[in-house]
């Protein structure tokens, strides 16, 4: 027996679901960066990297100093692959797909940024350094060529208290999610004890 009695699954059905498109909602999807948009990629220190792939999907966080996505051109958005856990789903992906779309986050603000478009990875040396921090330059970074650009309200952000310090919960550290996954063949007290001075060692 099914789990779901109620689903959707044509567009027909989907349409009756919600009204029509907004006038606003139109109008906000462009081509290329706005000055407008630029302005908001260039405030942005978050931004959450989607990619697709014969694996599967992947949702992955990038984050820097604000500005750290360079808006080569209204077409062209340049981000550094900055130092990871090495698992490198994202760039997996993107040899086999190069489309991807980026979610951007900036605090305080509840508008996000999205933009869509179809990436090149780039190990030009002198691009390389351009990038670099401390003589520490990235892996190789992603050359985007945008698709659409779009904000999106902000009710989401607003609904989550995203931004709101007081809203934070209490929940497990890095350490005792790791020694509960791992059946404790990894130390978890350790791992935390250890984990900031790794981080900041390790940042670039």
């Amino acid at each position: 027996m099914a789990r779901w009695t109620h689903t959707v699954s044509t567009a027909a059905e989907l349409a009756l679901l919600f009204d029509s498109v907004g006038a606003a909602s139109l109008h906000k999807e462009v081509s290329y960066v706005h000055p407008s948009y630029r302005a908001l990629i260039e405030a942005s220190p978050f931004v959450v990297l989607a990619t697709s792939g014969p694996d599967g999907l992947d949702a992955s966080p990038r984050g820097d100093a604000p500005g750290f996505v360079v808006v080569e051109d209204d077409k062209t958005l340049l981000l550094p692959d900055r130092r990871g856990n090495n698992r490198i789903d994202s760039l997996r992906n993107i040899i086999s797909d190069p489309r991807v779309a980026l979610l951007f986050l900036i605090p305080g603000r509840a508008e996000t940024l999205r933009v869509n478009g179809r990436a090149t990875i780039v190990t030009d040396p002198q691009l390389l350094e351009r990038f670099a921090v401390g003589g520490k330059a990235p892996k190789c970074v992603l050359a985007i060529e945008v698709d659409t650009v779009f904000f999106q309200c902000g009710r989401a952000v607003l609904r989550s208290q995203l931004w709101d310090s007081a809203a934070a919960p209490k929940l497990p550290s890095a350490g005792q999610i790791l020694a509960a996954l791992s059946a404790n063949a990894i130390d978890g007290a350790a791992y935390d004890q250890a984990l900031p001075q790794r981080q900041r060692s390790t940042l670039y």
